[in-house]
């Protein structure tokens, strides 16, 4: 296996120059980067990652805490787990994913022993009990998902309430006047996931200012549940002209259960969901949808970790809370409501 003193030696300058070419801690000059990088490609030579630990105090390895949780639809998940591990790679970091059902012991684990220069958390709860010990924790972390108390931490997340009050103006500008949301299961609400009741109560009050009679109810994240709530929920509203969904399982078990029950989209019934493109391609789902945007916001958590992280205590403004404003993108699962 190669050494840095065997790049050293092919590139033709020192060891110490050839580390800081690699680390970046000084400047050097272009040319004697150019024929270190050209040794390391040559050698393929990895890095010691104990002994740049040691030099540099930095594992070059990102924390990714993520919970599998029964009442979540795991494909969803899966769209934000790859935008952060994906940029990761990209910006040379390492993922180390952490899906323990404790996750403060877990948070503080690998914070305590150094395993990690930086945590990123999804499944964020309003009241989330990882960030005390994450603010405590002397690593910087991004959060995809919006809390209560944003204190300390950088935060991602889709605008849900203006998507809820988009997924209404849809629908009311094309004529509708009786919707159906569908939201995620209950026991998401439970535990904290705000994003369900933010575009909820968003899309509820723009509906009430439109003149749109709006249902809501929640459905399973899996097969077969979620196919039974769907054919209850169309069955307890035959009025409803158009259907949104707030809920990945409900958009993926769709196609079959119109099918079953004769209706088509748009003829019969206008959909509009949130979920991604990919998610959309995946399932091969022709409905419009708000785009969830879930590798954007793992990618754009991950740029601001790695900030912080390689600037040190010198990256001193104040965390951020962004939001990706949300777009409509139209596959053609929407008309004006049949007379």
């Amino acid at each position: 296996m190669a050494t840095i003193g065997d790049v050293a030696k092919v590139a033709g300058v020192s060891r110490s120059t050839a580390s800081y070419a690699l680390s970046g801690k000084r400047a050097i000059s272009h040319d004697v980067r150019r024929r270190v990088e050209d040794a390391v490609r040559q050698l393929g030579y990895t890095p010691n990652a104990g002994a740049r630990a040691l030099a540099t105090s930095q594992t070059r390895v990102i924390g990714l805490l993520a919970q599998f949780f029964d009442d979540e639809f795991a494909p969803a998940m899966m769209q934000y787990i790859r935008g952060v591990t994906d940029t990761a790679r990209e910006l040379g970091y390492d993922t180390l994913l952490v899906s323990e059902a404790d996750g403060p012991n877990a948070l503080r684990r690998i914070t305590d022993s150094r395993m990690v220069d930086g945590v990123v958390l999804l499944n964020v709860a309003e009241q989330d009990d990882r960030l005390p010990v994450l603010r405590t924790a002397g690593a910087p972390g991004a959060l995809v998902g919006l809390p209560r108390d944003t204190t300390g931490v950088d935060v991602f997340d889709l605008d849900f309430e203006e998507a809820g009050r988009a997924m209404v103006d849809h629908l009311a500008a094309l004529g509708h006047r009786a919707l159906l949301l569908v939201s995620q299961p209950d026991h998401v609400v439970e535990r904290g996931g705000a994003y369900v009741w933010r575009l909820r109560d968003a899309a509820v009050a723009q509906a009430a200012l439109r003149g749109v009679r709006l249902h809501t109810a929640s459905a399973a994240a899996h097969q077969p549940q979620v196919g039974s709530d769907l054919r209850t929920l169309l069955e307890q509203h035959p009025d409803v002209t158009g259907l949104l969904l707030n809920n990945e399982a409900a958009a993926a078990a769709l196609p079959s259960v119109l099918q079953t029950r004769g209706l088509s989209v748009p003829a019969d019934l206008s959909v509009v969901g949130r979920f991604s493109d990919e998610f959309a391609r995946n399932f091969s789902l022709p409905y419009s949808s708000v785009e969830s945007a879930p590798d954007r916001l793992g990618s754009m958590a991950v740029r601001q970790l790695v900030r912080r992280i390689e600037g040190g205590g010198e990256v001193t403004e104040p965390h951020v809370v962004r939001y990706i404003t949300p777009e409509i993108v139209d596959r053609g699962s929407t008309d004006r409501p049949r007379v």
